[in-house]
C-alpha cells in the first residue's frame, strides 16, 4: 500500500479501526514500561544492589533515550514509513525487554533499559502519525482522543500491574509480559498490509542533531542523580554540568543550520504547538515525578506490598478511561484553552495535600479522596494537549510534530525524576519523610504552573 506524504489512506472503517487497535497496542508496551518498574524499584534495588541513584537510573535510562531520540523516530517514519518503522520498533522493543529480563546486576540493567527506549522512539511516534495518516476529520479528533486516553491509562496501570507481577514473581517477569503485545501487534500490522510505503528520498536522518541531544541530555541527568552522593563542588559534577549545558546549546545552533533538522525549529513559530510543549514539560514532569516517589514512599515507608502500592493508583486509570475520551470531544468542540487551564490546576490542588501525608497511611482518607480529583484534573488535559500540537502542526509534519510532544513529555519526567531526586533524598542516597513531603510541594507547583501556562497562553482556533 503506497501513499502520498501527509495524505489520508483511502481505508475502509474495519481497516482503520484494526490500524487504531494496534497503533494503540504496540505503543502502550512503552507507556507501560515508563511506569511499570516504579513498584519494582525496591525489588531491583534488593536483588541487584544500589541506592536511590540506582533506582533514578533504572527509571531514568529509559526516558533518557526515548526522550532524546523521539524526534529521530518520528524523522525514520517521515522517510521510511510509519507503519514500517513502528514494525520495526515493536520488535525492537521485544528484543529489549527480554534483555531487561535476563539482566545479571544493575549496570547491565541500566543499559539494557536504555535500549528499551530506543526502540520506543521508533514506535511512539510512528503510532500516532499513523493514525493521523489513516482517519480524517472529526474521526481523527476522536481517534487521537481514543490513543491518547490508551496510553495514558496504560502509563497509570503499569505499577497496579508491575506490582502485582513483583509480589507473584519476580520484578524480572515485568519485562517478559511485552514479548506477546509485541508479537500481537507485529502480526496484526503484517495482516494490514501497512509496511509497503515508499521510501522519500528527500529525506535523512539527523544523526548529528541525535548525537548532541542524547549527550547533553545523559550529562545533565547524570549530574543531578549523582550530586547527593558527590556534592555541588565535585569536579565531575560540574565538569558534567557544563559540558552538558555546552552540547544542548550546539545543538539548538545545530538545528538553526542544517537544512533538515530532527528538531524543525519552524513549528515553534506557531503559537498553539510552543505554548503546549511549555505546558507539557511542567505537567508531564509533575506527573512522572508523583508516581515514582509516592510509589516508592508507599512501599518504604507506609508498608505496602509492591501490588497494594501499584493498585493504589488503579483509580486514575478507572477516571482517565471514562473521562478522557469525552474531554477529547469536548475540546474539539469548545476549544481547548479551558481544559488544559482547569485541569492542570485541580491536579496540582489534590496534590498539594500529599505534602503532609503520614507514615501511618490510611488510603481511603490520605490517598484516595486526592488521587480521585488528580485524576479528573489529569483527564481534562491530556487528549486536548495531544490534539492541540497535532492541530496546529498539520498533516504534513505529524510525525516529527508528535516526535516533539513524546519527547518533551519524556524529558519532563527524566528531569523532574533526576532533579526532584536531590529534594527527595534530603542530601542523602535514600527517599526521606521529609524528602518526600517537600518534593510533592515541588509537583503540585509544576501542575499548576502549566495551567498557568495553558490559560495565558493557549488560543482556541476560530470555530467554523
Amino acid at each position: 500500500m503506497e501513499r502520498a506524504e501527509g495524505a489520508a489512506l483511502p481505508l475502509g472503517p474495519g481497516v482503520a479501526k484494526w490500524t487504531l487497535i494496534a497503533s494503540i497496542l504496540g505503543s502502550s508496551m512503552a507507556f507501560v514500561d515508563g511506569s511499570v518498574v516504579n513498584v519494582a524499584l525496591p525489588s531491583i534495588q534488593g536483588d541487584l544492589g544500589g541506592g536511590l541513584a540506582t533506582q533514578q537510573w533504572v527509571v531514568d535510562a529509559y526516558l533518557l533515550t526515548l526522550g532524546s531520540l523521539i524526534l529521530v523516530g518520528g524523522s525514520l517514519g517521515d522517510i521510511f514509513g510509519e507503519s514500517r518503522v513502528f514494525a520495526i520498533g515493536v520488535a525492537s522493543f521485544a528484543g529489549a525487554s527480554l534483555l531487561c529480563a535476563i539482566a545479571p546486576d544493575a549496570p547491565a540493567l541500566i543499559v539494557f533499559r536504555g535500549l528499551q527506549g530506543m526502540a520506543g522512539a521508533l514506535l511512539t511516534p510512528a503510532s500516532l502519525a499513523m493514525i493521523t495518516a489513516t482517519f480524517t476529520g472529526a474521526a481523527r479528533g476522536n481517534a487521537i482522543g481514543q490513543w491518547t486516553s490508551w496510553t495514558g491509562i496504560s502509563f497509570i496501570l503499569g505499577p497496579t500491574l508491575g506490582g502485582w507481577l513483583v509480589d507473584v514473581s519476580s520484578w524480572r517477569v515485568i519485562f517478559l509480559i511485552n514479548i506477546p503485545i509485541a508479537l500481537a501487534t507485529f502480526l496484526l500490522l503484517v495482516r494490514l498490509g501497512g509496511m509497503h510505503q515508499k521510501r522519500r528520498e528527500n529525506m535523512r536522518v539527523d544523526v548529528v542533531g541525535a548525537v548532541l541531544c542524547t549527550a547533553g541530555l545523559g550529562l545533565l541527568v547524570a549530574g543531578f542523580i549523582e550530586q547527593p552522593q558527590r556534592g555541588w563542588g565535585d569536579p565531575l559534577i560540574l565538569a558534567a554540568f557544563v559540558a552538558g549545558a555546552a552540547l544542548l546549546g550546539a545543538f539548538v545552533v545545530y538545528e538553526l543550520r542544517t537544512p533538515l533538522p530532527m528538531l524543525p525549529l519552524r513549528l515553534f513559530r506557531l503559537r498553539n504547538f510552543s505554548v503546549t510543549n511549555i505546558e507539557t514539560l511542567s505537567v508531564y514532569g509533575g506527573l512522572s515525578a508523583l508516581t515514582t516517589f509516592l510509589t516508592l514512599y508507599l512501599i518504604e515507608f507506609a508498608g505496602f506490598s509492591a501490588l497494594h502500592a501499584g493498585i493504589s493508583l488503579l483509580p486514575v486509570t478507572i477516571v482517565m478511561f471514562f473521562l478522557s475520551p469525552r474531554t477529547g470531544r469536548l475540546s474539539m468542540q469548545y476549544g481547548p484553552r479551558l481544559f488544559m487551564a482547569l485541569g492542570p490546576i485541580v491536579a496540582g490542588v489534590a496534590v498539594v495535600s500529599y505534602t503532609w501525608l503520614p507514615q501511618d497511611v490510611n488510603y481511603w482518607v490520605d490517598i484516595l479522596p486526592a488521587l480521585l480529583v488528580f485524576a479528573l484534573g489529569l483527564s481534562l488535559t491530556v487528549a486536548p494537549l495531544t490534539t492541540t500540537v497535532l492541530a496546529d502542526a498539520g498533516p504534513g509534519d505529524a510525525g516529527v510534530a508528535s516526535g516533539v510532544n513524546n519527547a518533551v513529555a519524556r524529558i519532563a519526567g527524566l528531569l523532574a525524576i533526576a532533579i526532584l531526586g536531590i529534594l527527595a533524598a534530603g542530601g542523602g542516597d535514600h527517599l526521606t519523610v521529609h524528602g518526600f513531603h517537600v518534593t510533592m510541594g515541588a509537583v503540585a507547583g509544576l501542575l499548576v504552573c502549566g495551567g498557568l501556562i495553558g490559560a495565558i497562553g493557549i488560543r482556541n482556533p476560530a470555530r467554523t
